[in-house]
């Protein structure tokens, strides 16, 4: 698969949130306000694009090479999990706002399966490291731009006329439904 074809593809076709429907609680979770959506992207653009580059040389460099398949997932959760750590670090020390606005969510990328699914998908692919390093940066863009999209659309839902029994979480699925469906529109691109 071409460079071209795997970004519009993580971006939009197979876009991991709302097509793969993986990384939903921090997407229902973040959503909440557009800078906070902006950050946790910029944090998972970071953590999956570097932990698929690491998991991609300790599959082909260790666990390939010695038969311990079988160890993929223990090793990439261990890779994810100091990654997040740094991160953690890094926007507590840079920016402590961002750090209190995402609270839980922050420590929670080790657990969000998108960083684990990216990773293992690209092995499973069979992708070099230029297009590992593609489909993460896609797959990254396409969780920030789905965060990003909800959060706008849920900042004009707080000021909309909602029955009650549909505030909160119930509008979030039915709008993430329906982003769902429109996403599925850019189907016939690649």
């Amino acid at each position: 698969m071409s460079i071209p074809a795997i970004l519009i593809s993580t971006i939009f076709v197979n876009n991991y949130v709302l097509a793969r429907f993986l990384g939903i609680c921090p997407f229902l979770g973040v959503s909440n306000k557009m800078e906070t959506s902006a950050g946790m992207g910029v944090a998972v653009t970071f953590v999956v694009t570097l932990s698929s580059i690491i998991t991609y040389f300790i599959q082909k460099g260790i666990l390939d090479l010695l038969g311990l398949q079988y160890l993929q997932t223990i090793v990439f959760i261990l890779v994810i999990a100091a990654l997040v750590q740094f991160v953690e670090l890094v926007l507590k020390k840079i920016s402590p706002s961002l750090y209190n606005a995402l609270g839980v969510y922050l420590p929670l990328i080790t657990t969000n399966c998108v960083v684990l699914g990216v990773a293992i998908l690209n092995i499973q692919e069979g992708y070099d490291l230029v297009r590992t390093i593609f489909n993460s940066l896609g797959s990254s863009i396409g969780f920030t731009l789905a965060l990003i999209l909800m959060a706008g659309i849920r900042e004009k839902l707080e000021i909309a006329d909602i029955p009650e029994v549909l505030k909160g979480f119930p509008i979030a699925l039915i709008t993430a439904g329906l982003m769902s469906i429109a996403f599925l529109g850019f189907g016939g691109l690649v």
